[in-house]
């Protein structure tokens, strides 16, 4: 259940709601938003100023310093409603962590966790209307933190604004998609911020993922910055393979996000009787196992999509085309966490954390 308050949280409302210009049965994602907003500022040393208001543009001067530093973190949530109208968030608490672990290695100060959760809970109470019941869709709920202080030298901000926006959302991919193996571009590096969510993060993603989508795929493998033999991530995923009757997926590092969803996949699995394996996997071990019959699966893991499964891979000009199983792992782990996430089946673990 949300927490008492200890914050006191300033609500405006707009005086006219868009809810009811939205077709709830064909959502896109991401690309709708809500009437309100929460937000708070970093400034003289101490967050304040806790208040929700109408969805609407954010001015800042242009010499703040997320302009030109890009000092910006942010997370990937979602808001369920079962089938009694009742409201549930997933693992809220690691994505809280993880927003302070993000911002500690972008030099951005850390959020009190009243800032975050009561905020969340607030705006979920103020915005219940907007999320979806329909099979598959969710309220996605994105936290973010920038740098508003200005100044052109490099150098830290010295104050910040954290904001939470909502966007009511259907499936984040439908259907299988084709990737190709990244031989030259890397996502991050050791010692880098490839474990944190910040955005230059995906922007470096953008570029290389154009060019193979110029080729043909959706998407990459990212591997090593080193030598390009290990498999690191699947576009803005963590990766999993199933080799045989094994399910494998690589160690968390500084290059590594330590996804909230690859956690409860492995969890879940282990709790399955599924045999897992967290270890590097090289490039030629995957086209080795294409070659014998032994990679049965491979998908990506994230918030939005849960899974994504991959169809198939390319590498130095050849593709290797996955098999067409009945049963997977990746759908029968994926029906798992989502009907935990809706309140369909018990949570023995103690994910589901109900809100409204």
């Amino acid at each position: 259940m949300a927490e008492s308050n200890t914050l006191k949280i300033d609500i405006s409302k707009t005086k006219t709601s868009k809810i009811d210009s939205v077709d709830f049965n064909n959502l896109s994602f991401g690309q709708v938003f809500t009437d309100h907003i929460y937000e708070c500022d970093f400034e003289d040393g101490e967050w304040k100023n806790p208040r929700i208001t109408p969805y609407q543009p954010i001015a800042l001067q242009p010499s703040a310093k997320i302009f030109h530093y890009g000092q910006s973190i942010f997370e990937g949530m979602k808001a369920y409603k079962d089938a009694n109208g009742g409201v549930f968030l997933f693992r809220p608490e690691d994505n809280y962590k993880r927003l302070n672990l993000s911002a500690q290695r972008l030099a951005m100060p850390q959020l009190p966790k009243a800032f975050f959760m009561e905020g969340l809970y607030a705006l979920l109470k103020l915005e219940q209307d907007w999320i979806p019941s329909a099979e598959g869709s969710s309220l996605y709920i994105r936290p973010f933190m920038i740098a508003t202080g200005e100044g052109f030298h490099a150098s830290p901000a010295d104050s910040y604004k954290f904001m939470i926006a909502l966007a009511p959302s259907g499936s984040y991919f439908s259907g299988n998609v084709k990737v190709l193996i990244e031989e030259k571009y890397s996502r991050s590096a050791n010692g880098g911020v490839g474990f944190a969510k910040a955005g230059g993060n995906y922007a470096g993603q953008f570029y290389p993922t154009q060019l193979a989508k110029d080729k043909g795929y959706q998407q990459v493998i990212w591997t090593d910055d080193n030598t390009h033999e290990y498999i690191e991530e699947a576009g803005a995923m963590n990766i999993f393979a199933r080799i045989n009757d094994t399910l494998l997926t690589v160690p968390t590092s500084d290059r590594i996000l330590d996804g909230i969803t690859r956690k409860s996949i492995l969890t879940i699995a282990e709790a399955e009787g599924i045999k897992t394996e967290v270890r590097k996997i090289k490039v030629e071990e995957l086209i080795e196992a294409s070659k014998n019959g032994s990679l049965k699966e491979l998908f990506g893991a994230g918030t939005a999509a849960v899974v994504s499964p991959i169809s198939g891979f390319g590498f130095k000009d050849k593709d290797y085309e996955l098999p067409e199983l009945e049963h997977t792992f990746g759908a029968q782990l994926k029906k798992r966490i989502t009907d935990i996430q809706t309140n369909k089946v018990d949570d023995p673990f103690g994910w589901r954390i109900k809100v409204l």
